[in-house]
């Protein structure tokens, strides 16, 4: 039925298939925690970086719904989709991961969905 070569070559199919799964599984249960690094005024554009403090201001847009915290002068954007379900409030311990940019000449941080905002007591 199947020669020799393709035989291997199935089976070469088989094993790569299942080491990205296998690796998909076992990333995707590390988080972006070990990936990120605590944000810095040095942080390049387009670094995955973490802060935690406490929202001193929230800032809901007029168009789009999305949500705008500042956290020790630091500027979190949220999209209108991750901001959708999300009740915070000025005062809450918060968690953050995101992605380092730069408007209007400061950096601030965009997140990307909800999942990357957690609460901290």
């Amino acid at each position: 039925m199947f020669e020799r070569q393709e035989r291997v070559a199935i089976l070469l199919l088989i094993g790569v298939a299942v080491a990205v799964i296998v690796a998909h599984l076992i990333l995707g249960s590390l988080g972006k925690q070990p990936f990120s690094k605590p944000f810095t005024n040095n942080s390049a554009d387009g670094e995955l970086v973490h802060v935690e403090g406490t929202i001193d201001q929230v800032t809901l847009t007029k168009t789009g719904g999305h949500m705008i915290l500042q956290i020790h002068n630091l500027t979190i954007f949220i999209p209108g989709q991750a901001a959708r379900d999300l009740a915070v409030k000025k005062g809450t311990n918060i968690s953050v991961y995101g992605i380092v940019e730069t408007y209007r000449g400061k950096k601030e941080i965009m997140v990307s969905s909800a999942e990357d905002i957690r609460f901290v007591k």
